[in-house]
């Protein structure tokens, strides 16, 4: 049976379904993950684009040739380890993705490469159908084709949330890393990067992620069915406890911003333990979502629920960001993910 799995990886709505299939296959058989993202090569862009986004647009190119690998990486690591499937990342500078894969596969030692079948024109990473026939050619190793179509309302909508939660899950994680590697060198935690990510927390799952759930998704759960009322319920209330977790997050860190000498390193422990406590809240909310909420809905929802709900998370959504507001938590999370300790 396989035990090592190269998973290439992107930043397109197949994606979102490929790594689930994927962590979903090798908890299955036991098998530990290596994802992997072929980066463009600036260097080598033949019209250029590279060369004027730099110019014009420093923060954009940043993100697009030198942050988003690590970004993409770290949300698949997120969503192996949520299900206790062993796994690390490794990414490239390659044009030519079904040749970065497989010399990415054989450097990892892997036994079995697991891909989509298509992706969209013109992104790196998850090969299309010619690159899939490509790494099939070169391998001399299996290949596990995941035959994956554009995805229709439902699935898409359950692949943003659950991408959402994904994003918000790797910012926690950078957050413990950065105050744990803090406390094992004796060292303050740098108060800019903790703001940073309590930043985040308020303006994205407080202020736009949950208020969704609640009037598209919760509200027409309730429509259909009684069946999870209670659950629901206890999902608003948690909701409402989020803000109070996060505010009392923000004094910790105003705490550690105007403490001096050893009163910083006694706010960094006590930041820590109550990141350590909201982290533990987050677990137990996501999964409440995901194991229960989710199911229901996609057991009581109708075609034209998931049209609208889709339509409501597809509007202004997090990791792709398309509208003006969403550039500004991509920066963000970007930034989070890019600076702490990997």
């Amino acid at each position: 049976m396989y035990r090592h799995l190269l998973v290439p990886v992107d930043d397109t709505d197949l994606s979102i379904e490929v790594i689930g299939n994927a962590v979903a296959f090798a908890r299955s058989i036991g098998a530990r993950i290596t994802f992997f993202h072929a980066v463009a090569d600036a260097a080598r862009s033949l019209r250029g684009d590279a060369e004027v986004l730099r110019l014009t647009a420093r923060d954009e190119y940043e993100y697009v040739y030198l942050g988003k690998a690590r970004e993409l990486l770290t949300k698949a690591e997120t969503a192996a380890r949520a299900l206790g499937v062993p796994c690390q990342s490794r990414h490239a500078i390659n044009d030519r993705p079904a040749q970065a894969i497989v010399e990415a596969a054989r450097a990892a030692g892997c036994d079995l490469i697991f891909m989509a079948s298509h992706g969209h024109h013109g992104k790196i990473g998850m090969a299309f159908a010619s690159e899939v026939m490509a790494v099939m050619m070169t391998a001399r190793m299996p290949v596990l084709v995941s035959s994956i179509g554009e995805p229709a309302a439902r699935a898409r909508a359950i692949g943003i949330i659950r991408d959402e939660h994904r994003s918000l899950a790797t910012v926690m994680h950078a957050a413990m890393r950065a105050l744990a590697a803090a406390r094992k060198a004796g060292v303050a935690a740098d108060p800019a990067s903790m703001a940073a990510i309590v930043r985040y927390i308020r303006q994205f799952p407080l202020d736009l992620h949950h208020p969704k759930e609640e009037a598209h998704m919760f509200r027409r759960l309730r429509e259909r069915t009684d069946s999870c009322r209670a659950e629901l319920d206890e999902l608003e209330l948690q909701h409402a406890r989020d803000h109070e977790y996060v505010a009392a997050l923000a004094q910790q860190v105003e705490a550690l911003a105007t403490a001096e000498g050893d009163a910083r390193l006694q706010a960094t422990l006590a930041l820590e333990a109550a990141m350590g406590r909201y982290a533990d809240f987050l677990w137990d909310h996501m999964g409440r979502e995901e194991g229960v909420i989710l199911p229901a809905a996609q057991r009581h929802l109708l075609a034209e629920d998931w049209v609208a709900i889709d339509a409501a998370f597809s509007e202004n959504r997090d990791p792709h960001f398309n509208g003006g507001a969403d550039r500004e938590y991509r920066q963000l999370f970007s930034r989070i993910v890019n600076l702490m300790p990997a």
